[in-house]
């Protein structure tokens, strides 16, 4: 359940516009900045590709991931 909160037409008019290019709805959308955001400003030497594709990395099913051997 959400909570409603009040935010700049602006912003809501970039999520809109962003939230429709991928599939996401408008809260989140502004959920995903707010997640991308607080990893950045808690990890600010990352890059913001990296942050992203962490978070993305992080919804994945781990059972298709392969395992990484060192020296092969």
């Amino acid at each position: 359940m959400g909570i409603p909160i009040r935010i700049d037409e602006t912003i809501y008019n970039d999520a809109k516009m962003m939230a429709c290019a991928e599939f996401r709805s408008i809260p989140h959308q502004i959920e995903y900045w707010a997640k991308i955001g607080r990893c950045a400003l808690d990890n600010p030497d990352l890059p913001i590709d990296l942050i992203k594709d962490i978070i993305i990395a992080k919804q994945l099913d781990r059972s298709l991931a392969e395992p990484f051997n060192f020296g092969e």
